[in-house]
C-alpha cells in the first residue's frame, strides 16, 4: 500500500475481509494448531507459535506503516531487542548511547556481557563520536532517538552513512516517535524496533514488540529467532495493536497538540528547573529532529527546582487526571520517576551522569483535554 498516505495505511493495510463471513475485521484466530490434510501438507500453518494469521496482518499492517517490507512481532518491546542481540556472536562489539530505557541497558549490561558481547555507552548526539569506539570487533549501532528520558536527538541519517561505511547494522528504537512522526528505515536504518505496548497498541492493554526491515536476509533470521525461542505475541494481542493503529495518526496528531502546549507551560513555571522537549529551538540537535520528525510528540522530562527525593514523591503522588505509572503513550497521561521506575536498573552515577536525576519525572502526555491536564500539573507542583 505504498501509493497510500499513512491514515488510509494504518486503517487498512494487512486488514482483509475473512473469505467465510466478510467480516471486515481481522479475526482472532484463537488456535495453537492447524490440522494437515496429510503430513507436510497445510494451508500455510503447521504450529501457531510460527505463524498465525491474525498476527501475519498485523505485521503486514505495522510494515506498512513504517515504509518497510517486513515486520516480525514478539511478545514485549525487549523480546524484540533480545532478537536482535542474537544475530551477534561472543566477542561481537556494540555501540550505543548513553542515554537509554532502563530495560534495554538492563538486557545489554546484565545478560549479553556475560555471553561475551561488549557495549560501548557514548554520546550520540554527535554521530562522530562513534569513531572514537569504533573497531573490527564492532557489529550494531543501537539508537534511541528521541531518548528515553532526556529528549536526546540523534542524526540517524549521520549514523547510517558511518554505518553503511563501515558494514556495521543499524537499529533504531523508533518507540518515543512512532511511525507517525518518524520512519528510521526511509533515513538509513537497517532495523526499526518498536515497543508496540507504547503508541501503536495505544491503549496501555497489551504488551508487545515489533522489529521491520526492507532486509529479506534479515527478516529471514529475525523470523527464525522467534520461531527457536519461541517469545511470540497471541492472536487477542495481535488484533488489539492492529485495531490500535487504526488510530494511530488522529492519536498522534492529540499528543503532539497537547504535548506542545504543556512544554511551554512547563517551561514558564516557577517550580521547574528545566523541560527536556525536542520541540523547542534550543533544545539540543532541535534542526536534526526537524529534519527527521514530522513534529515533536507527547513526550516530555522535567527536572523539578525543589530537588530533594521527597519533594519530587510528593509531586508525583499528587496528581488527579495524570496516572503515576510505567509505560507510555497511551490515550490516558502518565507521570514516571525514571529513577526508580523505568530507569531503576541502571547505576545512580551513570544515570545522573546523562541527566537523570533524582528530581526528574517523565510526563507521557495524552489525549485528554488539555486545560484539564495544565490544571492537574498546576495542583500538583503547588
Amino acid at each position: 500500500m505504498s501509493e497510500y498516505k499513512f491514515g488510509t495505511k494504518a486503517i487498512h493495510a494487512g486488514a482483509h475481509p475473512d473469505p467465510s463471513t466478510g467480516a471486515i475485521m481481522t479475526p482472532i484466530y484463537q488456535t495453537s494448531t492447524y490440522v494437515q490434510e496429510s503430513p507436510g501438507v497445510n494451508k500455510g500453518y503447521g504450529y501457531a507459535r510460527g505463524k498465525n494469521p491474525t498476527r501475519e496482518a498485523l505485521q503486514e499492517n505495522i510494515a506498512a506503516i513504517e515504509n518497510g517490507k517486513h515486520c516480525v512481532c514478539f511478545s514485549s518491546g525487549v523480546a524484540a531487542t533480545d532478537a536482535v542481540l542474537k544475530l551477534l556472536k561472543p566477542g561481537d562489539e556494540v555501540i550505543t548511547g548513553d542515554d537509554l530505557y532502563g530495560g534495554t541497558y538492563r538486557l545489554f549490561t546484565k545478560i549479553y556481557e556475560k555471553f561475551g558481547i561488549r557495549f560501548h555507552f557514548i554520546d550520540l548526539t554527535n554521530a562522530e563520536n562513534i569513531h572514537s569506539v569504533l573497531n573490527e570487533n564492532t557489529k550494531l549501532i543501537w539508537v534511541e532517538t528521541p531518548t528515553n528520558p532526556t529528549m536526546q536527538i540523534i542524526d540517524i541519517v549521520a549514523c547510517a552513512k558511518i554505518s553503511k561505511a563501515t558494514n556495521l547494522m543499524l537499529v533504531v528504537d523508533n518507540t518515543f516517535a512512532s511511525p507517525y512522526l518518524q520512519n528510521p528505515l526511509d533515513l538509513g536504518a537497517d532495523i526499526v524496533m518498536h515497543s508496540a505496548t507504547k503508541y501503536l497498541g495505544g491503549h496501555s492493554d497489551v504488551v508487545m514488540g515489533a522489529l521491520i526491515t526492507n532486509s529479506s536476509e534479515l527478516h529471514e533470521q529475525l523470523y527464525f529467532v522467534l520461531n527457536s525461542s519461541g517469545a511470540n505475541p497471541g492472536p487477542m494481542d495481535s488484533f488489539l495493536v492492529m485495531r490500535g493503529i487504526k488510530t494511530l495518526h488522529l492519536r498522534m496528531e492529540r499528543h503532539c497538540h497537547n504535548g506542545r502546549i504543556i512544554a511551554e507551560y512547563l517551561r514558564n513555571h516557577p517550580k521547574i528547573a528545566k523541560v527536556y522537549w525536542p520541540g523547542f529551538t534550543d533544545h539540543p540537535n532541535h534542526e536534526i529532529a526537524k529534519k527527521q520528525m514530522r513534529d515533536f510528540g507527547g513526550m516530555i522530562s522535567i527536572v523539578l527546582k525543589e530537588g530533594s527525593i521527597e519533594n519530587t514523591f510528593k509531586v508525583a503522588s499528587s496528581f488527579k487526571v495524570f496516572s503515576l505509572a510505567e509505560s507510555l503513550g497511551g490515550v490516558e497521561s502518565l507521570i514516571n520517576h525514571p529513577a526508580t521506575m523505568t530507569h531503576a536498573s541502571i547505576p545512580k552515577a551513570e544515570r545522573e551522569r546523562v541527566g537523570v536525576v533524582d528530581s526528574l519525572l517523565r510526563l507521557s502526555v495524552g489525549v485528554e483535554d488539555v486545560e484539564d491536564l495544565i490544571a492537574d500539573l498546576e495542583q500538583a507542583l503547588n
